[in-house]
């Protein structure tokens, strides 16, 4: 493989921290198992290759300093696609094709390189598109680390390939190889539940796999949810981390004139909100966009934003997207603007709200959550 300097690499747009980083031992282990099965590859076509999950673009841009060009590439979050594009324009190098999750992605592919996604549910719905759409010999090499991998990621990618082996941990990283794909007649995805949050009918939520927390009722969105009551009468609300659409459906559903903005930067997410406006025909008053954050907003546009943050990025617990989101929340409201938000009590988020929104007053508390409404002042 030919020499990518790794470390040149940046998370940005994505938070950047000291102990966050842009790249890890399992690109390094996936990059050097895949080395002998690129050579069977004939020329520079890299058509035939399928690369999942790259976080900042170290896999894509390691091929392409190979040569390759044309390799399929899908991240689920934009924040890792942004970040890939500019690590490409500052090192230099491109010629790979960005793809949704879907047959395209895979048809006719022959190795795909995947970073394991933290979720089963996303992993199955992976592992299916592959089996279904990708060459007869296709070769899956699925890394992780090791503490973040369980054997049940074993069983998902053995329901969709008739042979699956684990390789030696090095670095304290491991790859699995998923061999000889077996087309399933259908797929679970996508997922629907029905949830009673006190509307005349069952919310009905549907999410894909990549979504976090499926179609489940996130019990901290469960808490807030009520609460929205209290928020000031508007036009327009923004659901700011959409995920699988609750908060843009229950706040259609609950006031019949308004119209919602639902942002989420994760794909799946995108068209899970989606697939629930359409569930509980209120489609036509939400509009749902891919975004970072609400970097597509003007500043002092939103009148109404609604927050239930996120507390992960990727696999590490960090603050950062959190902080992100409440000065993105900040910019966008209009002066009297609320940004009404829900947060576990231990993270003590109430000053930094104070900080990058406005002032700040506890709505409601229980032994877990705590839920805010932070005004923006004129």
């Amino acid at each position: 493989m030919a020499d990518l300097d790794l470390a040149a690499l940046r998370r940005w747009p994505d938070v950047e921290a000291e102990n966050l980083f842009a790249y890890d031992a399992a690109d390094r282990l996936l990059l050097a198992t895949a080395e002998p099965l690129l050579a069977e590859l004939d020329g520079p076509d890299g058509a035939a290759i399928a690369v999942v999950n790259d976080h900042y673009g170290a896999l894509t841009l390691s091929l392409a300093a190979r040569g390759l060009t044309g390799v399929r590439v899908h991240q689920d979050p934009l924040s890792g696609e942004l970040a890939l594009a500019n690590n490409a324009v500052a090192l230099g190098l491109g010629g790979y094709r960005q793809h949704p999750l879907g047959p395209e992605m895979f048809d006719g592919v022959r190795l795909v390189l995947l970073q394991l996604p933290r979720s089963l549910d996303a992993l199955e719905e992976i592992a299916g598109w592959i089996a279904g759409s990708a060459a007869p010999d296709v070769v899956v090499l699925a890394a992780g680390r090791v503490k973040h991998m369980t054997k049940a990621m074993n069983e998902v990618l053995g329901a969709a390939f008739g042979q699956v082996t684990a390789g030696l941990a090095r670095q304290k990283a491991r790859v699995l190889t998923a061999t000889r794909p077996v087309p399933a007649a259908s797929s679970r995805f996508p997922l629907e539940e029905s949830h009673d949050v006190g509307l005349p009918a069952p919310l009905r939520l549907v999410a894909f796999g990549g979504t976090f927390g499926g179609a489940k009722l996130d019990v901290g969105t469960r808490f807030l949810l009520p609460l929205l009551d209290g928020a000031r009468d508007c036009r327009t609300a923004v659901d700011l981390g959409c995920g699988n659409g609750t908060i843009a459906a229950f706040l259609a559903l609950r006031r019949p004139q308004l119209q919602v903005i639902a942002t989420d930067q994760s794909a799946s997410a995108v068209a899970s909100t989606k697939a629930t406006a359409e569930a509980n025909g209120v489609a036509g008053r939400i509009t749902v966009r891919r975004d970072d954050g609400l970097s597509g907003l003007a500043d002092a546009s939103a009148e109404l934003i609604v927050l239930n943050p996120p507390f992960h990025i990727g696999n590490a617990v960090h603050a950062g997207i959190a902080l992100k989101l409440f000065a993105d929340a900040g910019r966008v409201l209009a002066p009297g603007g609320e940004l009404w938000t829900v947060w576990n009590s231990h993270l003590g988020y109430r000053p930094a709200l104070h900080r990058l929104v406005g002032p700040t007053r506890q709505v409601a508390r229980n032994s877990k959550f705590t839920a805010t409404v932070s005004v923006r002042e004129g």
